[in-house]
């Protein structure tokens, strides 16, 4: 039980950086079952990246700056993502191909400002995060935007869920769906940027993308896979906190990968789809 239970209680940075984990996994892993329903979990990746040369613009102006970092990634993923989606509407080009475009673009230019302006530290911190160096502004961030989140998701719930479903259908029939896209779009980028402060531009899309993909195998209802997308972002979040604190391990990087462990098993042991579901399910069609 001291293992488990000591670091958080003895450790004031231990219980900052869980509290600020937690607060990630109410608002990015939901977006995470929508990307995942939509197709779109590498889209997610791509705008992890595109977020980085903003924060590094607002780190060249006024350096681990909270607000600087988090106006600018906000700036620069809403102008990838809209960006891309112009270049796939005036072009030949596939919105894939144009995000992968401009987030190579983005990760480069960000690289670069960092270590011209800055130190091989400096680097590492906005690449790999610094989950346990958070502040208590930094909380009062990740829990306003995983509360903005929630409340917008409740609020266009089924245009979302539709959209994902058909969004022929739902063009047809309402005009929530530029709201609905452009309100997703905007969730996605403005907790890519809290996971950003957290985890780092390399490590923060892993807490949007595994839980939903994990959270697949058990439920087949959108509310149930959010509602388990969050329960295992939360755990392995704390699953890595632990290994990080006991085996010295880079805390971002063993939370993303508690999260890979629970994806590996539901893989294979899931309720829903999983490999031994699949083979129950073939040997009893074999049985009849």
């Amino acid at each position: 039980m001291d293992l488990l239970f000591a670091p958080f209680t003895d450790f004031g940075f231990m219980r900052r950086a869980l509290v600020g984990c937690i607060a990630i996994s109410f608002g990015a892993a939901p977006i995470g079952v929508f990307l995942m329903l939509r197709r779109m979990s590498l889209t997610g990746d791509a705008m992890a990246h595109a977020i980085l040369p903003g924060a590094a613009i607002g780190y060249l102006f006024a350096g681990l700056s909270l607000s600087a970092m988090t106006i600018g990634g906000l700036v620069a993923g809403m102008t990838v993502a809209l960006a891309a989606g112009f270049v796939t509407r005036s072009t030949i080009l596939r919105e894939d191909a144009s995000l992968a475009a401009f987030y190579l673009i983005s990760l480069a230019l960000g690289v670069t400002i960092v270590s011209t302006h800055g130190s091989n530290v400096d680097l590492m911190d906005v690449l790999f995060g610094t989950v346990l160096a958070l502040n208590d502004d930094a909380l009062i961030l990740l829990c306003a935007i995983a509360t903005v989140s929630l409340f917008v998701m409740a609020a266009l719930f089924r245009p979302l869920v539709m959209e994902c479903l058909d969004p022929s259908f739902l063009r047809t029939v309402s005009r929530m769906s530029a709201t609905a896209h452009f309100a997703f779009l905007g969730l996605a980028v403005l907790n890519l940027v809290a996971g950003f402060h957290a985890l780092g531009t390399l490590m923060a899309v892993g807490m949007m993308v595994l839980p939903g993909a994990t959270a697949r195998f058990w439920a087949k209802g959108v509310g149930l896979m959010m509602a388990v997308a969050v329960a295992v972002a939360a755990v392995a979040s704390a699953a890595g906190l632990l290994l990080s604190f006991h085996f010295g391990l880079p805390s971002g990087p063993a939370i993303v990968l508690a999260l890979g462990a629970a994806y590996t098993v539901s893989v294979v042991f899931g309720k829903e789809g999983s490999v031994v579901a699949r083979h129950r399910l073939r040997s009893r069609h074999l049985e009849a």
